[in-house]
């Protein structure tokens, strides 16, 4: 299967790992653009791109770059959009219903989102939805076997209006217990940071899904104290309650659960342990690319045949 992969070039997130993970399941070739490039598709793939070479075309842009140029996108063969924001179609943000909207506008595209009951949610109103998960960058994150002289942490951001549920909890947390919140540089840094924690607090409130966040530490080894997203999420996840995950709902229910780990730091030791096991089989990119190629192979819906204007405007190249 030929693919052809079109990915940011600028991204605050490294995933370079991930690329490679689907380039290694495929004949994959991939793009890296630039904020100009993908905010003129049509002229991009009138320059560079022949797409009658491709069994398939992934996108992997920016959502906003994506809805402003949907008329041209509509033209494309083939067409898979990966997805790891799908999230805010559910939630109150500036982008709350957008992705529904967008998809609507191109029914017979194939939308790999990384949350389990976001994509439920995307196949009940209609849209061909697969789910894979995010992951974690393994060769970037590793449990490094050293003192954990962190006992409790969080490290990320907490600015934007999308993380205003995670910066309230965290906030709440910090009043009542010894909380550290930080942020580091991608790399060397935030992987030392991460095998510093024991108990990393993942504050994905009103989110749906498990951030990236969540993965990386329990590949670093420390305690997962996830924000539960529901019994379906987590089965899909295999994450379970105090075997491998632990998992709070609110900050009472988390001050309990931490004071069980901290009188029995054999049971923490144990849930981390079975926690990076799971991390390291299942989560990693290299893993992940592979889940990304398996869900792209299936057939896909017919596209709708173009438009007189659409066939106008693809030989003319306008």
């Amino acid at each position: 299967m030929k693919v052809l992969f079109l990915v940011q070039k600028e991204q605050r997130a490294i995933l370079d790992r991930l690329y490679e993970g689907v380039a290694e399941h495929c004949d994959c070739d991939i793009r890296w653009l630039s904020s100009d490039e993908q905010r003129n598709l049509r002229a991009y793939f009138r320059r560079e791109v022949d797409v009658t070479r491709y069994d398939r075309i992934v996108f992997f842009l920016r959502f906003k770059q994506e809805i402003r140029q949907v008329g041209f996108i509509r033209t494309l063969p083939n067409l898979v959009i990966l997805e790891h924001d799908a999230y805010q179609n559910y939630i109150p943000c500036k982008y709350t219903g957008k992705f529904s909207a967008h998809y609507r506008r191109l029914p017979w595209v194939r939308v790999i989102s990384s949350g389990f009951m976001v994509t439920e949610r995307l196949r009940a109103e209609g849209f061909d939805a697969v789910f894979v998960p995010k992951g974690y960058d393994q060769a970037l994150l590793q449990s490094q076997d050293r003192e954990r002289d962190i006992e409790l942490a969080f490290v990320g951001s907490t600015n934007s209006v999308a993380y205003s549920g995670r910066k309230a909890l965290l906030d709440e947390l910090a009043r009542v217990e010894p909380l550290v919140v930080t942020r580091t540089k991608s790399g060397e840094e935030y992987c030392a940071t991460l095998n510093r924690i024991r108990f990393f607090v993942s504050a994905d409130v009103g989110m749906g899904e498990y951030m990236i966040k969540n993965f990386e530490a329990m590949a670093c080894g420390c305690v997962l104290l996830a924000f539960d997203q529901g019994a379906e999420e987590n089965a899909a996840l295999r994450f379970e309650d105090m075997v491998n995950v632990v998992f709070y709902k609110d900050i009472p229910q988390l001050q309990e659960k931490l004071a069980v780990l901290r009188s029995d730091p054999q049971l923490a030791a144990d849930i981390a342990r079975r926690g990076q096991s799971l991390a390291v089989s299942q989560y990693r990119f290299a893993r992940i690319g592979q889940r990304i190629v398996e869900a792209l192979e299936a057939p896909l819906r017919p596209r709708a045949p173009l438009s007189v204007l659409e066939r106008l405007r693809l030989k003319l190249g306008v």
